[in-house]
């Protein structure tokens, strides 16, 4: 699949958000296949500046490609849990006018059978976003406890068969350990006694793995605090999340910025004194219904946007 098969999802409305001042430094900390950075700079004056951060080196490949000769652009190979030092090492700790998180995985990740994530097609179990480091999908599920599997398959796919599924796995590496996708998927479908319409019994299975693998809610959770730090005053955080568990996740952190420090029950304080340190600009966004004709996978998308106070 080509890089120009990736739709971008709420594309204008994640721009419009974040862009605040045209001169400003922003970053973009997934950077993808530059759907949102190719906007961004279009909308930015020669002084502006934008930082793109990818796991996946196929992103820092396009990244080069399509922004190498526009000095406005850098692009840095690792996690967005890395956001703090990226700025730091650039001295704009505290300066930074906006940052953007599209929580989303790829088309080309996940329609390329090479990559791992697919349950469709076969391809090497891999699954992990930075091929250069970490422990791929095979190496987990192939060395994981029956009771740390269940978990996984419970807590990040919300798969309500999650035990079953855990001992299928685990009796089945006995016998022949996984190495591609399509032995896996076809051991949890065949464990999926109740199969949803219009969707492969793997598919909250292959979710949760591939959470698991990339640490996603712990690179989340530490991104939102650095966040936090990175921005200047007024400066804007967008987040685009594609499953129930981000989205919770940053709308909780998002309303504890907002509530302040937490104070005794009945401790007469004032509202000045509670260190406020965001407010949230509108209700979630969703993708509209003529995007959703066009590019399926934006269906589940859900933006929040709040600003440093």
């Amino acid at each position: 699949m080509t890089d120009s098969q990736h739709i971008t999802v709420l594309l204008n409305e994640a721009v419009e958000a974040l862009v605040t001042d045209t001169s400003g430094f922003y970053v973009d900390g997934t950077f993808g296949r530059g759907g949102h950075s190719s906007l961004i700079l279009q909308t930015l004056a020669t002084g502006g500046q934008l930082l793109g951060i990818d796991k996946d080196l196929a992103a820092i490949a396009t990244a080069n490609s399509r922004f190498g000769n526009d000095s406005r652009f850098a692009i840095a190979h690792g996690s967005f849990a890395e956001l703090a030092s990226l700025v730091a090492a650039r001295g704009l700790m505290g300066k930074v006018t906006g940052v953007l998180l599209d929580l989303g995985v790829s088309s080309p990740q996940l329609d390329e059978a090479e990559r791992g994530f697919s349950f469709m097609q076969d391809g090497p179990l891999d699954m992990r976003m930075d091929q250069t480091c970490g422990q791929s999908a095979a190496d987990w599920v192939n060395t994981a406890s029956e009771e740390d599997i269940t978990w996984v398959l419970k807590e990040y796919g919300e798969e309500r068969f999650a035990k079953r599924m855990a001992r299928a796995i685990v009796t089945e590496r006995q016998k022949k350990p996984f190495t591609r996708t399509k032995h896996l998927a076809e051991v949890i479908k065949e464990a999926n006694p109740a199969w949803e319409k219009g969707k492969h019994p793997a598919t909250r299975a292959f979710q949760a793995i591939r959470i698991q693998v990339n640490n996603e809610l712990g690179d989340l959770d530490s991104v939102l605090e650095q966040a936090l730090e990175v921005l200047a005053p007024g400066g804007r955080l967008v987040v685009i999340s594609f499953h129930s568990l981000e989205d919770r996740e940053v709308k909780r952190f998002i309303r504890r910025q907002e509530q302040g420090d937490p104070v005794p029950k009945g401790l007469p304080i004032r509202d000045d004194q509670l260190n406020k340190r965001m407010r949230s600009l509108g209700k979630a966004i969703k993708a509209s219904d003529e995007e959703v004709s066009i590019n399926v996978r934006s269906r589940s998308a859900v933006m929040r946007v709040a600003e440093k106070l």
